[in-house]
């Protein structure tokens, strides 16, 4: 009985459909993600002085923390933009899924 309704998911044109969408988009993201901390760690190796000049003449605070501060920023809105997506088109579809298996 178990393995019958796993069959029907699985040949489910819904479930085909949800499962590209969803590892296609987080892949978008997770490469959006490395590419914006990779440019970040790439700049401290390669030209440091550019993350290490001070905000303004007199200042403590570097280019840097900011920076460090809108990569860690800009994590948490594309987890938000995720999530978004998560919570509407691939619940519906999930729930579509589970509707057609009543």
């Amino acid at each position: 009985m178990q393995q019958d309704v796993i069959d029907k998911v699985k040949n489910n044109p819904k479930y085909k459909e949800l499962v590209s969408k969803r590892t296609s988009f987080a892949w978008i993201l997770a490469v959006v993600m490395l590419a914006v901390y990779y440019t970040f760690i790439l700049v401290i190796a390669f030209a440091p002085k550019t993350l290490g000049a001070p905000l303004s003449a007199g200042s403590v605070m570097t280019v840097g923390i900011p920076v460090g501060i809108a990569i860690i920023l800009f994590a948490f809105v594309i987890t938000g933009i995720y999530v978004f997506r998560a919570n509407g088109e691939f619940d519906r579809l999930t729930k579509e899924i589970k509707e057609e298996l009543k």
